[in-house]
C-alpha cells in the first residue's frame, strides 16, 4: 500500500469517525440545533475524536523526542515509566479523595502532572551513572520504575474501597471519553505548545540524533536543550494521563511507521509524526466504539494489542542488526 493511500484512508477514519457509535446518527438530524441527534454529535462525538486526535499527537511526538534524545527506537514516555509515574500519582489523588486544589484544577491532573514531573528528574539523575552509551540501561532503569509504581498501585487498590478501586481500574485501561469541549480544547493547546517547542528546535534535534559531541561541535547546548525538551514533552504527558489515563504504544509504534512511509531526517517528520499520532489514535478509537459489546472496550487495551507484537518485532529485529 502506497504512503499516498495510508493517508488518505486514515483521514477518511477521521471525517466518519464522529458518526460511529452506538446511536447510529441521521445526517439530515444531526445538524438540527435542539434535536438529540445534534447534541450527541456536537456534545460528545466530535469533541471525544478531536481530543483523540490531539492525545495521539501528544504520545507520538513525545515517542519521536525520546527515541530521538536517547537514540534508541524502544524509548518512549510509556517504557521510561513516566506514564506510570503520572498513574501513580492520579491515584494517589483519587484515594485521598481530592476534589480541585487550585484555580479549579482538578487534583488528580495536578498529581498526574507531578508523578510524570518526578519521574523524569529522577531518570535525569540516575542518568549521571550511566556512561553515555549505555542508553539500554536507561531502559532498563525506566521498565524498573515502572514496576515500583505498579507495585504502589496495587498497595492502593489493597487500601482503597470499592467506589475508588473502580476508579482506579477504569482509570489505569484509557478511556478518551469526554463531555464537552473543555478537555479536548486544553489538550489540543498544549499539543500545539510541545509541537511548537519541538519544531523550534528541530535542527538541535537532528543534531542530537547523530550524537551529543555532532551537537556540541556545532555550539548546541546539548544539556539545555534535552532538559527543555524533556521537560515540556512530560508535562504534556502528564496532563494527558491524568485525563485519559495511560495509553500505551501509541509513541513507540507510530514514529517507526512514519520513518518507514517517509525515510528523511527528524526535523521533517516532526509533522507527519503528529498528524499521523492523531490519525492512529482516533483509528483505534473508532474500532473500540464501532464494536457492538455491551461495555466499551478501553482505549488502552486497544493500542496494547496492536502495540505488543510491533514491540516484540522492533526487539527481535534490533537483535539481528
Amino acid at each position: 500500500m502506497s504512503k499516498f493511500a495510508v493517508w488518505f484512508l486514515l483521514s477518511l477514519v477521521l471525517l466518519a469517525s464522529p458518526f460511529i457509535g452506538a446511536v447510529s446518527l441521521d445526517i439530515s438530524e444531526v445538524f438540527k440545533a435542539g434535536t438529540l441527534q445534534n447534541s450527541i454529535f456536537f456534545d460528545l462525538r466530535v469533541p471525544r475524536v478531536l481530543f483523540a486526535f490531539f492525545a495521539g499527537g501528544i504520545l507520538a511526538l513525545s515517542g519521536l523526542l525520546f527515541q530521538t534524545l536517547f537514540r534508541n527506537a524502544l524509548m518512549t514516555p510509556y517504557t521510561l515509566g513516566i506514564s506510570s509515574g503520572a498513574v501513580l500519582g492520579a491515584g494517589v489523588a483519587i484515594k485521598l479523595g481530592l476534589g480541585s486544589l487550585a484555580f479549579g484544577i482538578a487534583a488528580i491532573s495536578i498529581f498526574g502532572f507531578l508523578g510524570a514531573m518526578l519521574t523524569i528528574l529522577l531518570l535525569i539523575y540516575l542518568a549521571k551513572f550511566l556512561k553515555n552509551s549505555h542508553y539500554e540501561s536507561l531502559l532498563l532503569l525506566g521498565i524498573a520504575l515502572s514496576l515500583f509504581y505498579t507495585s504502589a498501585l496495587m498497595v492502593l487498590f489493597y487500601l482503597g474501597d470499592t467506589m475508588q478501586n473502580d476508579m482506579l481500574l477504569r482509570f489505569t485501561m484509557g478511556s478518551l471519553s469526554v463531555i464537552g469541549w473543555l478537555h479536548p480544547l486544553s489538550i489540543g493547546f498544549i499539543t500545539f505548545v510541545l509541537f511548537l517547542t519541538v519544531y523550534l528546535f528541530r535542527y538541535e534535534l537532528q543534531l542530537l540524533s547523530i550524537s551529543d559531541e555532532s551537537a556540541r561541535l556545532r555550539g548546541v547546548n546539548t544539556k539545555k536543550v534535552t532538559l527543555t525538551l524533556l521537560i515540556v514533552s512530560s508535562f504534556a504527558i502528564g496532563t494527558l494521563v491524568s485525563i485519559s489515563g495511560p495509553i500505551g504504544f501509541v509513541g513507540l509504534i507510530v514514529p517507526h511507521i512514519v520513518a518507514k512511509l517517509h525515510p528523511v531526517t527528524v526535523n521533517r517528520r516532526i509533522l507527519k509524526t503528529a498528524l499521523f499520532g492523531g490519525f492512529f489514535l482516533v483509528f483505534c478509537d473508532t474500532i473500540t466504539r464501532g464494536l457492538q459489546t455491551q461495555s466499551e472496550l478501553p482505549i488502552g487495551i486497544v493500542t496494547a494489542l496492536i502495540g505488543g507484537p510491533f514491540f516484540i518485532y522492533l526487539i527481535i529485529s534490533r537483535s539481528k542488526m
